[in-house]
């Protein structure tokens, strides 16, 4: 057997990184079709109920999954995965509550600023600021959110909760991959502690409200459901959770930037919503300088 050299190794580990990445984009197509699937299923579920069905599902599978890792994993480890579980339900509260007052293609845009916000965060912890490429992406990226809503003052309010599910999506990326570093979570594991935690507080949520799952749809929304499950929370949260171990929550963050082009042809395509010249202008301003802070970021 010919031992490895450090360039095999290297170049193993850059496979491995590159990897990941193409599994991150893969990623930002099936969340990117999620925002119509999801604004198809609320027409005939109330918010509450879709966050709980969709991550009850998950829960159960990835457990069932995991079981073995979650037994043998240090209750301080599961406290912290499940910790950040709570930041996932305050995320798709916000993001499904913002998609069923507001556009499908506005959600996927404005959700994307959280590639923007991420550096901030990422490069903050170590007291520094982000290359100079990545907060001039981030200031474009920001432009465009003011031009597709026709103004800063102009933003609705199912807008304003997309962007406040940015805001807090940047925070779960840092805080995952600070989770991932310091804890043996497995990556399935890991994903079946949020989504349990994400059942536990939507369904503390519904409980309290005491008016049921309130379903009206049949085979559509049960259709539209099991994509939302399959591949948008069991299949994208495994994959971004175990890129995480491989990229930078800058590069996986960036990556995402392609989320919102998915999001805005889908809308349009399979719900006919419209597209100007002003809107499309936004969006080519927050992808483009989404793109920017990811060139940045690769050539710091």
């Amino acid at each position: 057997m010919t031992a490895m050299t450090a360039t095999d190794i290297g170049a193993g580990t850059r496979r491995g990184a590159l990897g990941a990445e193409l599994a991150v984009l893969g990623v930002a197509l099936v969340w990117g079709a999620s925002y119509p699937v999801a604004k198809g299923a609320l027409a005939h579920a109330p918010v509450i109920t879709l966050i709980f069905l969709r991550f009850l599902a998950t829960a159960l599978v990835m457990a069932g999954v995991a079981w073995r890792d979650l037994a043998a994993a240090p209750r301080r480890d599961r406290l912290a995965g499940a910790a950040t579980g709570l930041v996932l339900f305050g995320i798709f509260l916000a993001e499904t509550w913002g998609i069923a007052l507001g556009s499908a293609s506005n959600a996927a845009l404005i959700i994307s600023l959280c590639t923007v916000m991420v550096p901030f965060l990422d490069f903050g912890q170590q007291r520094r600021l982000p290359p100079a490429g990545v907060i001039l992406g981030a200031g474009i990226a920001v432009a465009g959110v003011g031009v597709l809503a026709g103004g800063a003052g102009a933003l609705g309010t199912g807008d304003l909760l997309v962007l406040a599910a940015a805001g807090l999506r940047a925070v779960m990326v840092v805080a995952t991959r600070r989770v991932i570093a310091g804890t043996a979570l497995s990556s399935a594991a890991l994903t079946a502690l949020q989504a349990g935690a994400v059942t536990l507080a939507s369904g503390m949520v519904l409980l309290a409200g005491g008016t049921g799952l309130g379903i009206s749809g049949g085979a559509g929304f049960w259709a539209a459901l099991g994509f939302l499950v399959l591949f948008c929370t069991l299949g994208a949260f495994y994959v971004q959770n175990a890129a995480l171990r491989r990229a930078s929550p800058t590069r996986v963050a960036l990556l995402m930037g392609t989320e919102p082009i998915f999001g805005f042809v889908l809308a349009a395509l399979l719900l006919a919503e419209p597209v100007t010249a002003l809107r499309l202008g936004g969006a080519a301003l927050i992808v483009g300088g989404t793109f920017l802070g990811l060139l940045a970021e690769r050539g710091k």
